[in-house]
């Protein structure tokens, strides 16, 4: 059992709850469970489980309370599974720390994808990512954040500053779906009303110099509506 990893459900339904218990479990995963705000923290501190499937609306607090509370001194991945299917509260989740969002309903196979992919990005970027003398790579994506400078299947691939700059934040958050608003913020530091389509005609640049074909979410993916991924070659 030490070998399995641990996930942390923190759901007040107990239906919910025990669905997603029982089939984490029949996939070889080790439960936790917990059904506030106030038992989440207390699970967390004392399992550090490997990642956390939070819903936000809890008896005794909102679960983003616990979500600003674990991001003030742990990355350990969280995936927000919610009801709350409006778009501000997807992109308020991920911009304060969660690596993905899942709205009910949700499908088995979904959830058990989504969990396998955190969990695997997870173990990339602690593992494999960042390689010594300030390089990343992922497949055959390498990125030399020192020489600016990024190779696909060992060619250099001619980006501008702005294209260089928005892959290699993406590839720093990687596995974690980076919102617009966030993204924005970083590489040109405030919104303007062109600055999201600023954002998809550099994006659209990266995409078509990385070989990929509309539809294809090889390296990098959209979320529409919220943000960008980037994560293994092989997703």
């Amino acid at each position: 059992m030490n070998n399995k990893y641990k996930i942390l459900v923190i759901e007040d339904e107990l239906n919910i709850r025990k669905f997603v218990t029982a089939l984490l479990d029949a996939n070889n995963y080790m439960v936790l469970e917990a059904s506030n705000v106030s038992g989440g923290l207390m699970m967390f501190s004392s399992y550090l489980p490997d990642l956390v499937i939070l819903d936000l609306g809890l008896p005794d607090n909102d679960g983003m309370v616990f979500l600003n509370e674990i991001r003030k001194s742990s990355s350990t991945p969280i995936m927000v599974l919610s009801a709350r299917a409006e778009e501000n509260c997807k992109v308020e989740a991920l911009d304060n720390g969660a690596n993905d969002y899942v709205t009910k309903p949700f499908g088995s196979a979904e959830l058990l994808a989504r969990v396998r992919s955190i969990l695997r990005n997870s173990r990339h970027s602690a593992e494999e990512g960042r390689l010594s003398g300030g390089k990343f790579q992922t497949g055959g994506l390498c990125i030399d954040y020192d020489a600016r400078k990024i190779f696909l299947d060992g060619k250099e691939i001619k980006l501008t500053q702005t294209e260089f700059n928005i892959t290699a934040l993406l590839s720093e958050h990687f596995g974690k779906v980076l919102t617009y608003s966030a993204i924005i913020k970083e590489i040109w530091g405030m919104s303007d009303y062109g600055s999201i389509k600023k954002l998809q005609v550099n994006m659209a640049n990266i995409r078509k110099k990385l070989n990929l074909k509309p539809g294809d979410n090889k390296y990098i993916s959209n979320e529409l509506g919220v943000g960008y991924r980037m994560h293994n070659d092989n997703e």
